[in-house]
């Protein structure tokens, strides 16, 4: 058409040359990606065809540490240790998963969320805070959530196969109770009803992670647990 203007023809046609180079060009940003994120989140400890990588040691430090209202100890040992809860943590979830134990909801962490909330003055302190920590509100409620997880199990495994006799209650009040109840509260009369369900509550729990103990020792026996050391220097 008169007085109209012709596109370029290289405007109207793409230039394979550049598509090939753009497409080099993203698979080249894709790797270098990548690998920065491998050199960035780097394997901590391999436990069985899991692993811990070294940004689960951060933050579980970091979450802990919040919850604790403590600063972060990033150092070795404290690496070391969280390293050793993570591992208990990946065996436990296996066993969870394997043979199908109940677990919590996660909505049932929001009455704990919410009370971690209010040692705070204001949400906007608390997201400070969390900021700070260098980590996230679904961070907590992820760990909230697994303390639920946790004493779940050990309340569904191990529980119902310990009990505390009369004597061992018996023993433990005569022991640990009735003393320090009369040095509480001296010339006040101290019986063994009055703390009887207590005192079975907290025999049987100890009993309880005493088997929970023994069997993650058994547990990790079964288990390839390769730590990567260079990242616990």
């Amino acid at each position: 058409m008169r007085g109209t203007k012709r596109q370029p023809f290289s405007i109207l046609f793409f230039d394979r040359t550049n598509i090939l180079r753009g497409g080099l060009q993203a698979v080249v940003l894709a790797l270098a990606a990548i690998a920065h994120a491998e050199i960035i989140d780097r394997i901590a400890v391999s436990v069985g065809n899991s692993v811990i990588t070294a940004s689960d040691l951060d933050r579980e430090i970091r979450v802990t540490a919040f919850l604790d209202s403590k600063p972060p100890d990033l150092t070795a040992a404290s690496k070391r240790a969280t390293a050793e809860r993570l591992i208990e943590q990946k065996l436990i979830r296996r066993e969870i998963e394997l043979s199908r134990y109940p677990v919590p909801d996660a909505a049932t962490v929001e009455p704990a969320f919410e009370e971690a909330r209010t040692h705070f003055k204001s949400d906007e302190d608390f997201r400070r805070a969390l900021a700070e920590y260098g980590i996230t509100g679904q961070d907590v409620k992820d760990q909230l959530l697994w303390q639920l997880t946790l004493l779940r199990f050990i309340e569904v495994r191990f529980r119902p196969g310990v009990q505390a006799t009369d004597q061992d209650i018996r023993d433990y009040f005569e022991k640990v109770v009735k003393p320090a109840a009369e040095a509480a509260h001296p010339g006040e009369p101290v019986t063994m009803d009055d703390y009887r369900d207590k005192i079975e509550e907290v025999l049987t729990g100890q009993r309880a992670d005493r088997e929970l103990d023994s069997w993650l020792k058994e547990t990790r026996k079964r288990t390839e647990i390769v730590f990567h050391e260079e990242l616990f220097q």
